[in-house]
Order: structure tokens, then sequence, then C-alpha cells
């Protein structure tokens, strides 16, 4: 953080240095760590948006102090944003954490006057993204962030609900700039540039095709117009393999015993299908990056966290039916079933809003960007057509094992060879 961007603030902006001095301000963190022992005090914001800190004690307990800046952190004090973000995160890791308490990090305190969230420290944990890219699995993560999708999309909806205590989480919940940033980066820059996007010169034709697409951009309107109006549940609004954290199992790493959704600043009430889409999206780029290094038995791992990810989330939503609904009188079974449907099918879509913002647009992932040059054109240029497939193909058979048999397809057709 430099000076001139920390003048930029109307708040005291957290540095290493100060980071110990707050935790001794705020009293509620006296029994987490011991702020006159600290032992180490670590910047780790890679992120998009925010500052946070990783602080540790002399007898190894650890915390997360995460701020919100004023401004998008990725561009700078030139785009201004609401630090009030880190109150919709505060919001939704409460209410996620009463619904599915080991699938959130713990939120210790909020500070509402400098927005600073102080979280549960992750430190044993791994990023999933970064985790997925050096070749490791963590099986069971897929079918948890299934089971916590389904968790909160019963739970914070009319279904699971009292009307009163709804109708209140939903008018703090309301998140306009925020979800503005999704309404340009996912569903509108990808086709109409506004000067953020980016690509390869060799993926140039594939971003100027997708954007000719007329049926590609019907359906992300349809696509828009439903993240606009669909009020159905408190989503966690940016869920990719990049906020989910993984922990292997002593041993083994290819199976987790903990996972944990985290950055939920995004949240808002929409559509259910949105989170399960980011997932299928994420899995697919994950798939394309297994593709181009030339391991196909990964990349058909990959694809199918898309039925990993569905199976528990149904399997969830209807265990959460049959004994949660506030109002079984009118809630009946042919309305589950419709929902099912409905949210299978526009996974497809929202997946592949996912898809293309990261090929295309601003804020990419180091699953395509960190190929070799030569790798990532045909990674990328296999990503945009499986999109563009997934919107044409989404009601003939939307069940998740053709998603993948599409993408699979799509991405062995255009892998390319350095």
């Amino acid at each position: 953080m430099t000076t001139d961007a920390a003048l930029e603030a109307p708040y005291e902006i957290l540095t290493p240095q100060s980071a110990a001095a707050y935790v001794r301000s705020r009293p509620g963190l006296a029994s987490r760590i011991d702020a006159d022992d600290i032992g180490s005090v670590r910047e780790i914001g890679d992120g998009n948006l925010n500052l946070v800190f990783v602080l540790t004690d002399g007898s190894g307990r650890g915390l997360v102090l995460k701020q919100a800046l004023p401004y998008v952190r990725l561009v700078g004090p030139s785009w201004r944003l609401t630090p009030d973000r880190a109150r919709h995160e505060a919001e939704a890791l409460r209410l996620h954490g009463q619904l599915a308490p080991d699938l959130v990090p713990q939120l210790y305190d909020y500070d509402p006057d400098r927005y600073v969230l102080a979280i549960e420290d992750l430190s044993d944990h791994r990023v999933w993204r970064t985790a997925l890219n050096d070749g490791l699995r963590h099986d069971g993560a897929a079918e948890a962030m299934g089971r916590y999708v389904a968790a909160v999309a019963f739970g914070t909806s009319v279904l699971g609900m009292d009307a009163a205590d709804r109708a209140s989480t939903l008018a703090a919940a309301v998140n306009p700039e925020l979800c503005l940033i999704t309404e340009d980066l996912v569903f509108t820059e990808p086709y109409v540039d506004a000067g953020r996007n980016s690509v390869l010169p060799a993926n140039e034709a594939d971003a100027a095709e997708l954007a000719a697409d007329r049926t590609m951009v019907d359906a992300m309107g349809q696509a828009k117009w439903t993240f606009m109006t669909r009020a159905e549940a408190l989503l966690h609004g940016d869920l990719h393999t990049g906020s989910v954290m993984v922990r292997a199992v002593d041993g083994d790493e290819g199976r987790v015993d903990s996972v944990r959704a985290f950055d939920s600043e995004f949240a808002f009430y929409g559509p259910v299908a949105f989170d399960l889409g980011a997932l299928w999206g994420n899995y697919v780029i994950a798939a394309a990056r297994a593709t181009a290094l030339g391991d196909d038995e990964r990349a058909a791992w990959a694809l199918g966290l898309c039925t990993r990810t569905w199976d528990a989330f149904e399997a969830g939503f209807r265990e959460a039916w049959t004994d949660g609904r506030v109002d079984p009188r009118m809630f009946g079974d042919d309305l589950r079933e419709h929902l099912l449907a409905t949210w299978r099918a526009e996974a497809w879509l929202f997946g592949a809003a996912k898809m293309t913002r990261r090929i295309v647009g601003l804020a990419k992932t180091t699953d395509i960007e960190t190929l070799p040059p030569p790798l990532r054109e045909g990674a990328a240029r296999g990503v945009l057509r499986t999109a563009r497939r997934w919107v044409r193909e989404r009601g003939v058979d939307s069940t998740p094992r053709r998603a993948e048999d599409v993408a699979g397809e799509l991405l062995a057709a255009t892998a390319t060879r350095g």
C-alpha cells in the first residue's frame, strides 16, 4: 500500500506495522490471539479488492484481518468502490455460518467504522485453484460446495426462512455496487468491450466470434435479466475455485478433511443457479489447463466435478425439503422438481457466462494465464467454444454429465501444442 493510495481512504488503513495495535483495540479478539506477543504479520491480499493480513502469536494462534478499501485494488484509486461490501461479507458469513457451519470461515468480529473483518485463520488450508494448478485433487471439495450451496439455497429462501426474517435479510443484502461489477464484467463486457478486455493475439478472432454470436449475446441477456431480478436466496455471489480453501487429509493430498468458501463480499439475493454455474465454469477452466498439458485423465476428472457438485447439491436440497419447509401446504413436491430442473439448466447458462469473462474480460484465472502462450491459445479457445455450445444445448439435455461431455469434446478438439 503506497502513501498516496492510503490517502485516498477516509478511514485509517491497516499496515503490517499497525495490525497488532488494531487487534489490541478490539476487546472481542483478546481470546483469539495474544496481541502483546505477535510473532508475525503477513499481508496476503492477492485478490482484486482488499487488504488481508494473517497475524500469528508466540503460541501459534492466528487470525485474519480483512479490510475493504474504498476502491478496486486491482485497478487503484481511480475505480471507486464502496467499502460497505465488508458489511455484506460479515452478514453473509454470519448467516451462512449458521446454515453450513463447517463450510465457511468463522467470523470473530466486524468493525463497521474501518470495514475490517476478523476471521478464522485458514493458513493450514490452500486455495483450491492453486492446488488444482499444482495437480492435486482434494476429492470431496466439489461435494462440499454442493452441500454449501444447497444449505444456503434452502435456508435463506422462502422455503426455509420465516417470511419476515427473509424480508429484513433481503433488504439488508441489497448490494448494488458489487452486483454492478458482476452485471458489467460477467454479462456485458465480454460482448461489448468497455476497454478492459484482453486476449492473446492468437485468440483475437475467437473473441470477435464470441461478440458476434447473436445466440450467445441473447442468452447472456437472459442470464443478466435473471441475475438482476430473481431474488431466490442469499448467494455467495462469487463462488469459484479461487474462493474455496481446502485442507488435505493428513498424509493424503487426494482427499480433504476441511473445505471453506470465503470472500463472500459479493453476497446478494439472487438466482441459486448462479453459484452452481460459477463452480461448473471454473471446473471447465481447470480441465482446459489439464488438457493443454496433455493430461486427459485429469481433465476428465476435473470435468466430473460438475456432476459431483450437482449431485451433492440435489441431495442436500431434497433432504432440507423433507424436514425444513416453513409452508408445506403450498410448497409441494412438484415445485421441488420444477426448481431443481430449472436450476440445473440455468447452471449451464451461468457457467457459460463465467467461462467467457475469465478468458476475454478483466480478472482472469491462473489456470489459463500461467500456461505458455502456445498452450494458452488452445485452452482459451476451447473454453470459449464450450461456453457457446452450453448456451445452445442447455435445453436439450441439462444433466451435468452432458455438460461435461460437451466440454471434454471441445477442449480436446481445440488444444494446441508448443
